[in-house]
């Protein structure tokens, strides 16, 4: 990201503006840390004044509570849309596969990272930590849903799915607690830690949701 001195301001509706502040905001999050979303960095990066961004975002603790929810609902829909677009399998299986392999890969670093940070910063921000809250159980419920869809079509063996989401996801953040420390030796024990608990909750076999191999 580069800053930009304030430009001609463009007027636009208000909802669309908010909008904006936030998914820069986001971005920001995202990439830099929570820490770094100050009224003044987003009104840079949008080429307005700290003054509009100040007027939709009076506390920048709220801007950056709404930056985290925007930010991981993003990645939520991307790992785990709740309704696959597209051609292709899109059984439960499937699904879980899809979304272990992309947790596993670098591209999501940034996420791990984010909610890392989030959780720090919750403990002193309570606006913050309502916002954690709610992603966390929105995150669980969009497991468990998964999870009672595979085992009501037979593919999965679970009698507590909520229990099993939960215990799913806890995996994922131990696993990422180690990412900003040991990101050059992960290795399958930590990369794929998730995965192992999901197919020990599932009744699956060792490797039931790894990648398919591609044809030699």
């Amino acid at each position: 990201m580069t800053s930009r001195g304030p430009s001609k301001r463009v007027r636009k509706a208000p909802a669309e503006r908010r909008h904006e502040i936030v998914a820069v905001a986001a971005q920001v999050g995202l990439v830099e840390g929570l820490e770094c979303i100050t009224l003044r960095r987003v009104a840079d990066e949008l080429g307005v004044r700290p003054g509009l961004v100040g007027h939709y975002f009076p506390a920048a603790d709220t801007l950056v509570a709404e930056a985290f929810t925007a930010a991981t609902m993003a990645d939520l829909d991307t790992l785990l849309p709740e309704r696959p677009d597209g051609p292709g399998d899109d059984s439960a299986r499937a699904v879980l596969r899809r979304f272990f392999t992309l947790m596993s890969s670098t591209e999501f670093d940034n996420v791990s990272r984010l909610w890392l940070n989030a959780r720090h910063l919750s403990r002193y921000r309570p606006g913050l930590r309502e916002h954690v809250v709610d992603q966390e159980l929105l995150w669980c419920r969009r497991v468990e849903k998964v999870i009672i869809t595979g085992t009501e079509s037979g593919e999965f063996t679970c009698a507590d799915p909520w229990a099993a989401a939960v215990r799913i996801l806890v995996a994922i953040d131990g696993a990422s607690a180690y990412i900003n420390t040991s990101a050059d030796r992960r290795g399958a024990p930590i990369a794929h830690l998730a995965r192992s608990v999901a197919e020990a909750e599932l009744g699956l076999r060792a490797g039931a949701l790894e990648p398919p191999h591609e044809p030699s």
